[in-house]
Parts: C-alpha cells; structure tokens; sequence
C-alpha cells in the first residue's frame, strides 16, 4: 500500500507572509482548497487566489481581538482525523467537517519582540495559542498530514509538492512532524525562560546548529549550538574547530575584562593566556604578549581590544596562529593576514554573552552564574603594613583579571601590565607558583618589583616565601584562610605588599 498523500485543502494562518506566495500560487494551481484568517486571508485573496474564511468553517468570527480564530472543532476534527479509522471519516460527514492535508502555520515573534525591549504586555500578547495548537495537531497526525512550521521550510515543501504533483510521502510528512516539534518545543522553552523565575527547572533550546569536522579529537563527532554569525563576522579561513571555538570563547572572556581600555593584545593556547600585555600603541601590546611564551604561541589563538593596523598585522603575519580576533582591521593589515590561507580572521560584534554557564556532569548537567566579578581598588583590603605603589597596585589588578581566566590552581606573575608568566591547572599551588617562576625565568624576564595573583588563598606562608625570594614585591589574593596570618606575617617581615580581594576565582 502506498504511502502517498493526495492535498485536497490547506490551512494556511501564518504571522509572516515572506516567501508564501509561490506556495500559494502552487497550491491553487494544484486545485487546492484554502481556509485562512486574518492577514493571511487579505494577502491570499490580493494575489487574485480563492480562499475560504476559517469563520465560514466554523460559524464563528474571530473573537477576543483576535485571541480565539481557529479553536475550533470543525478545524481541529479536520487535522487530527485518522484516514484509515471509519469512525473518525463518519464523524467527519456527521458534523461536516473538511479533511485538511496540509498545516501552514508559524508563530508570533515572541523571542523577538523579548528582545526589542517592548512591554510586558506586548510580550504575552506574542506568546501564540492556536497556531501552537495547529502545529502539535498537523504533526501529532503526520500520517495524513503534512505540517509546515517555519518560512525557512517553504522552499522545500513547494519542491515535494511540485515534484509529487500534490502527494506527499510518509517520509516527508514525518520529517515535517519533528520540524514542528522543534518548532514548538524552541517556542515553550523561550516563553518558559522568560516567565520563570521560582521553578527549579533548566531548560535551553537552540537552533541552527553546525556540525564540525570533530570534537576534541579526531575519533569524536562533534557539534555547535547557537548563533556564531550574531557575534562574528568570518572574513577569512577555514572552517573553525571545536577547540578553536572553546579557545575563542576563553579569548572572548578574557578580552572583555580589557574593553574600552589603552591597546591590549593576548594569545591564548588550551583556554588559557600565555602571553598578554597593555601598551600605548597595539604593536608595542602585540610585541609584548608575544614576548610572554613564544613557544606557546606558535598554533595559538589572538584576541585584541582595538583595530588591528598595518603594523601589527605584520608582526602577526610571521607567527602561525589558527584565529585573529579583532574588532576590526585596516584594509592593509586585511590584506597581509590573508596571505595565510587557513588563518581564520573574525571580527568581534557587541553582543551579550550568557549569565549562565551550562556543562555536563555524571548523568545530568551543572549550572552556575557566570563569574561577572572584575576585582577593583574598591574591593581591596590592604593585609600589611607595606601598601602597594601605585604602579604595583595597577600591575595587581591587572593580574587578576588574568588571573580569573586561568585553569585553576593557577598563579599569574605580571610586570609593567604584562604577563610574565602562570601556572596553571596545578594540583598545587606551590607548583603552579614555581611553573610561574620557572617559565618567566626561561624567557629572560626580571621579577624583580613583579607582582603575583593567586585565585585563592594561601593555607600556609610558603608561596608568599618562594615569591619574595624571586624578587616580588606585591600580592594579590582572595584571603579567608584561618591562617592568613601567617601569610601576612612573612610578608611584613620581608617588605612585601599584600592585598585582598574577598572574591575568589576558581576555574576548572
């Protein structure tokens, strides 16, 4: 037995009328009965094409301003009739209710009209009931209908129905079915989100995800959910990775803690910062990061707060680097870093990051509040009698803003608004202070008069005593160990400046 459908008569009912009419033009020509309402009725009946009301379905107007147009037996009995159950057809000739083959219905712009700042009021009047309802009925009955739910799926649908001269097939009727499931079900989650405020309940949906060539490593498949192109515009380079796009995103993090300040460069290798630094032109910014850990560079990922010039872009050019972030180039520094064919240009729109981060974690997931906290001299508590110069306390802020984008455990040493060096993702903090030490030393760098960031406190005064002794003179820290004193106590013997931020900074 076939599966094909033969399309008698269509519902169409839809917010937006971009790209109906060759579908209509299709339907009509295909002798197609039309019930519409509304908009959609005048649009259709413009184009010259017969069209029947819903209320001459239903024997009632459209109600409640519009509120109450298709709930309606007559409508509902017409979708979700079984074809193969005698029952449902006698029904149907009992109450003389038409057989509708074909939904066409999309939604009001609920999340849109969210995001233009408009009234609450304007807000739930977006939030759709009946064509909702149409949706889950057309889908729910894929086996006799075919639902289309989105402007994006016209094109498709008016080449099935061209192609198949009015049938459709099981395939594509049920295809269709779970678009308008995640059509509805996108629809629920935003209107969800939006009025919940008590209920201990996380929910996300997201459209138009991409498939990358592989997840973390070659043997894994692996995807991306969300809208790229609404916070980069790709100029140039090929298709990102999943771990170039987790390393853009820590490059993003870490740069918005610099925005609207003097010229900033990092480069950043495994989420992480290994070279960053703040100067009065851009190249001095990109010449010093690079001069943090050119070894790490090398494959790195580059972020600026400021336009890329020709100066820099040619500096740039002479690294190999997978990604170049920027709020934007000059024409010249376009040209010299596209002479790298795979190098991956893009430019940083504004956009609002999320408030929450989302990972998974055994069977479930974990959420938590983004850490929106930038440490600033208000927030700091001066532990020792020694304060800090006011160099020292620039350079102390300074380190924690890197500080807070590094792996935990983590130390950061920074002179002269550069980074010198971090350890990170240590199991100590002892060692990540003395892979610090270690690697500023292998690139040259004086410590003395450097300062030093923890991401949390120290149980004991040995770090402040390994640091002193390499030439430091100031920290910066959380603080709220039961032994802070002792911290604070070697630090005053031995000259050292301590500050406090009371926030801590784990990432992990």
């Amino acid at each position: 037995m076939s599966d094909l459908k033969s399309a008698g008569s269509a519902l169409i009912s839809v917010f937006s009328k971009d790209g109906l009419e060759p579908v209509v033009q299709k339907l009509n020509e295909l002798g197609v009965t039309i019930y519409s309402t509304g908009g959609t009725e005048t649009f259709i009946r413009d184009l010259g094409i017969n069209v029947t009301p819903v209320e001459d379905l239903t024997s009632y107007p459209s109600i409640l301003g519009g509120r109450v147009k298709t709930l309606h037996p007559k409508v509902f009995g017409g979708i979700l009739n079984r074809s193969e159950n005698d029952d449902d057809l006698a029904e149907l000739e009992k109450y003389e209710i038409p057989q509708i083959d074909i939904v066409i219905v999309d939604l009001y712009p609920f999340e849109k009209t969210v995001a233009s700042g408009a009234s609450e009021e304007d807000i739930i009047e977006k939030i759709d009931i009946g064509g909702i309802s149409l949706i889950r009925a057309a889908a729910k009955n894929f086996k006799d209908v075919i639902c289309v739910s989105s402007v994006e799926d016209y094109s498709e649908f008016l080449k099935i129905i061209s192609e198949g001269n009015g049938k459709t097939s099981l395939k594509d009727r049920k295809r269709f079915a779970a678009k308008a499931f995640n059509v509805s079900s996108h629809y629920d989650t935003a209107i969800f989100n939006h009025l919940n405020s008590e209920e201990l309940a996380f929910k996300v949906s997201f459209n138009g995800g991409m498939e990358l060539r592989y997840g973390e490593n070659p043997h894994q498949k692996g995807h991306f959910y969300g809208d790229f192109l609404a916070m980069f515009d790709k100029l140039h380079g090929k298709e990102l990775s999943y771990n170039n796009l987790l390393d853009v995103d820590a490059a993003v993090n870490l740069m918005n803690e610099f925005q609207n300040e003097a010229p900033t460069f990092a480069i950043l290798k495994h989420n992480n910062a290994c070279g960053l630094a703040q100067r009065e032109t851009l190249h001095e910014a990109y010449k010093d990061a690079l001069a943090g850990d050119p070894v790490s560079a090398f494959g790195g990922i580059l972020i600026s707060n400021s336009e890329i010039d020709e100066a820099t872009a040619t500096e740039i050019h002479e690294l190999f680097c997978e990604v170049v972030i920027a709020p934007g180039y000059s024409e010249a520094a376009l040209e010299i870093l596209k002479g790298k064919k795979n190098r991956v240009l893009l430019v940083q729109k504004e956009t609002n990051l999320p408030g929450k981060l989302v990972r998974t974690c055994l069977n479930g997931i974990l959420v938590q509040d983004k850490d929106a906290k930038t440490d600033s001299k208000e927030d700091l508590t001066y532990a020792t009698n020694n304060k800090p110069l006011a160099k020292e306390l620039s350079d102390l802020l300074f380190a924690s803003k890197i500080c807070k984008h590094t792996k935990s455990n983590t130390i950061v040493l920074v002179k002269n608004n550069q980074l010198l060096a971090s350890g990170t993702g240590q199991t100590s903090r002892v060692d990540a202070l003395r892979q610090s030490i270690d690697k500023a030393k292998s690139f040259d760098f004086d410590l003395q008069g450097a300062v030093m960031a923890s991401d949390a406190f120290f149980p004991f005064p040995d770090c402040v005593e390994i640091a002193g002794n390499a030439g430091i003179t100031a920290v910066i820290q959380p603080g709220g160990s039961i032994k802070d004193q002792l911290s604070i106590d070697y630090c005053n013997e031995n000259n050292i400046a301590m500050v406090m931020t009371g926030t801590r900074h784990f990432k992990h």
